[in-house]
């Protein structure tokens, strides 16, 4: 099976006039179709610059990221959103919903953006409410929602543009306990039912706990790569 993920010495620097701060260095591992995983690490570790070249918002300043097989290490701004919108979903913290649209339209937005069809965007706006459970919620607005509710929209339009793989950035962290609970539940449904590769970027130990293998960053180097399952 090919890797969907293949990073190699990979490193970068954030540089200000003379200070250069090393916020990722020599970054090797590679993640398989389906794997369900978290990134963790205290604050500083460097793990959300990792999301960020992951889901092709930054680009590293050495070694190589290959994304299905492609080379995006390298390529343009413009190129890198082509494949980032193509490839990656992403869910976050804050749930990102526009107040004045309801679930619907939320969900509908990547597919607008994307230039989909009326008739493909009702579909699949559909089908991703069906499968993180709110289609009956489908007209409410976001202030008629719990905060789980809210981020299951969100999830719902992660899944929209039917990626590969999704990222989730702290995913539970303003939701309580049974929330996250619920919340990571729907995820491995996914996961093990629609082959999405999940990677998981927390320094909630609990829910690392929870993925089937735990990638530790510590002061920008993998510090440990842990399968659990």
């Amino acid at each position: 099976m090919h890797d969907i993920i293949k990073m190699n010495n990979l490193g970068k620097v954030y540089s200000t006039g003379p200070v250069h701060v090393i916020a990722l260095r020599d970054i090797n591992f590679t993640v398989t179709p389906g794997e369900f995983l978290s990134v963790m690490g205290p604050s500083g570790s460097g793990k959300s610059t990792l999301m960020n070249i992951l889901g092709c918002l930054d680009i590293p300043t050495s070694g190589e990221y290959f994304l299905a097989g492609e080379d995006v290490s390298k390529l343009d701004r413009d190129r890198q959103a082509d494949v980032r919108n193509r490839k990656i979903g992403f869910v976050f913290q804050g749930f990102n919903l526009l107040p004045r649209m309801n679930a619907i339209q939320n969900v509908e937005l990547p597919l607008i953006y994307a230039r989909i069809g009326s008739a493909t965007r009702t579909r699949n706006v559909l089908e991703a409410l069906e499968l993180v459970g709110l289609s009956d919620r489908a007209d409410h607005l976001p202030s008629q929602l719990s905060g789980g509710q809210q981020q299951r929209v969100a999830i719902a339009r992660a899944l929209v543009n039917k990626p590969e793989i999704l990222l989730a950035d702290e995913p539970t962290g303003n939701l309580d306990s049974k929330t996250s609970a619920e919340i990571m539940t729907v995820f491995r449904r996914l996961n093990e039912e629609r082959q999405i590769t999940f990677i998981l970027v927390t320094h909630d130990q609990d829910l690392g706990r929870m993925t089937d293998r735990i990638i530790l960053i510590r002061d920008g180097s993998i510090e440990s790569d842990t399968r659990l399952n």
